[in-house]
């Protein structure tokens, strides 16, 4: 099967695609027929080392596909099913096997793009306005990177939840994405300043959350969003990683509260997962929540997806097509 390999750790240019043994599923697992697989930033991570994997390995964890063969036991899928999945190694390959744990049924209602689309970047949406924060009616909350596949997502979650939403992008057209989602008001941070926005949007009083997905370079500017017992949620470090943090710093500031919550926390047990993935698949087949597919590229374009994604060349979800 083809598939793309990393041998060594470093830039873009050691995603290789290689010619591999098409693996078997043992008892309990699925052998499943990637048709679109998810490029997420923790791939990146994984490739430049940050992540440490063992070598070699065959990057991505997300995706959907159709069951091609089932393992010795295993009864809750079959040949031909439709399946998606969030945590599954390996998925930049033209088969995986995984762990029937890490698979959901797929409703005939949603295309099979936008089931790779939504299992990572979806399900993190959804526990963030749910949980992490749980987004009440009359909340103004702050998303960065607004145009991004989590951001656009969290906006029309925290929008359904009957929050005001402020975004900050970088571009005219990552506004109009963001805008499309139903940001209320989208703030270009190239060109003003989203703590001074902020301020005008909450009367000076600050923000009971902030969602921040970037790091280093919006993480103190996003303290000062904050009111008073505030929540700062960091869910990613598009920009690096933020320097080491003086705790104090928080009782001086408004006894405020930090966060860096992980899917694996909040899909805990198959329960949790298959309420959040009922939720966002009935949202997608009855038309309250768009997927914005950004980018799709071929499995030997890989290198490439890579290079946009990290540059933030890309808006919505990049998808890997095979």
């Amino acid at each position: 099967m083809r598939a793309i390999q990393i041998e060594k750790t470093g830039g873009p240019d050691v995603l290789q695609l290689k010619d591999l043994p098409q693996p078997t599923p043992a008892a309990g697992q699925v052998l499943v027929h990637v048709e679109a697989a998810g490029i997420n930033f923790i791939d990146i991570y994984q490739r430049e080392g940050r992540y440490p994997l063992p070598l070699p390995f065959v990057p991505g964890s997300e995706g959907a596909g159709t069951v091609e063969e089932v393992g010795v036991g295993v009864t809750e899928f079959k040949r031909g099913d439709r399946v998606a999945w969030a945590s599954v190694r390996g998925s930049y390959a033209e088969y995986v096997v995984a762990e029937t744990s890490a698979l959901v049924h797929v409703p005939s209602n949603v295309r099979m793009d936008d089931a790779a689309a939504v299992m990572l970047q979806g399900i993190t949406a959804h526990y963030l306005s749910h949980d992490t924060y749980a987004i009440k009616a009359g909340d103004t909350v702050l998303v960065h990177a607004g145009a991004g596949g989590v951001g656009l997502l969290l906006t029309q979650m925290a929008k359904s939840l009957g929050a005001r939403v402020l975004t900050t992008v970088s571009t005219m057209q990552k506004a109009e994405l963001s805008r499309a989602a139903g940001a209320d008001r989208v703030i270009n941070y190239v060109t003003e300043s989203f703590v001074e926005a902020v301020k005008q949007e909450s009367g000076g009083e600050g923000l009971p959350v902030v969602y921040d997905s970037v790091g280093k370079t919006t993480f103190e500017d996003s303290l000062k969003c904050l009111r008073p017992r505030g929540l700062m949620v960091l869910f990613g470090a598009s920009s690096g990683a933020v320097p080491p943090f003086d705790l104090i710093r928080l009782s001086q500031t408004g006894s405020l509260y930090v966060t860096r919550p992980t899917m694996g926390d909040y899909i805990r047990t198959r329960v949790e997962l298959e309420r959040r993935v009922r939720d966002i698949f009935n949202a997608i087949g009855d038309g309250s929540l768009t997927v914005n597919i950004g980018a799709r590229y071929k499995l030997e374009d890989a290198q490439r997806a890579h290079e946009d994604l990290q540059a933030r060349k890309t808006t919505g979800k990049v998808l890997l097509t095979l």
